[in-house]
């Protein structure tokens, strides 16, 4: 794991797009403040920039830095989650313009996965997660899944997990509206 996380590091640090296990399914990542790295990842998903991605991070004490307010029921959710939760927050702040959705929102997901905890731990940024596939078809359930065209428009594919079999699914998602509206997105 650790060659993986090296080598990792050095793509994200120089604008590049890596291939990663993540705590819900693999995903695509880069640099979530830089501009040209998010494009090229909707460019390899063949995805239009109306539709956003998230973040991920490991540590709550930065959703300040990222995110203008956080509502107090987001620390709750935090806290409580027991499976991956993708928490969409009203206006996200120093993450590169095209991540951010129409209304300026962002979704953000705390992750314990063990290699993507380690490499957001050492990049000290957020990286964009957002699975690996082409735009509108299913989201890939294990490294096998995805399609040779996705593996091969990528700077690293990591190799960590690869070989894992145990089932996984796309993180839940809730988004957090002013005046402590809140809508479920994906249960």
């Amino acid at each position: 794991m650790d060659d993986d996380l090296i080598q990792s590091l050095e793509v994200l640090r120089k604008g590049g797009v890596i291939l990663y296990p993540t705590d819900s399914v693999w995903g695509l990542g880069c640099d979530a403040t830089l501009w040209e790295a998010v494009e090229r990842i909707f460019r390899i998903k063949q995805r239009t920039d109306k539709k956003s991605m998230l973040v991920l991070m490991e540590n709550h004490a930065l959703l300040e830095r990222y995110v203008e307010e956080v509502p107090e029921i987001a620390w709750d959710l935090i806290e409580l989650t027991v499976t991956p939760l993708t928490i969409i927050y009203p206006r996200g702040k120093n993450l590169a313009d095209n991540l951010l959705a129409g209304d300026g929102s962002i979704g953000i997901r705390f992750t314990r996965e063990s290699f993507s905890r380690e490499l957001i731990h050492r990049f000290r940024k957020p990286v964009v997660s957002t699975s690996a596939n082409l735009s509108g078809q299913p989201a890939p359930a294990f490294f096998s899944d995805i399609s040779p065209e996705i593996v091969s428009s990528v700077d690293y594919v990591v190799k960590y997990r690869r070989e894992d079999r145990t089932p996984s699914k796309p993180s839940s998602i809730i988004k957090l509206g002013t005046g402590g509206k809140i809508e479920i997105i994906r249960p």
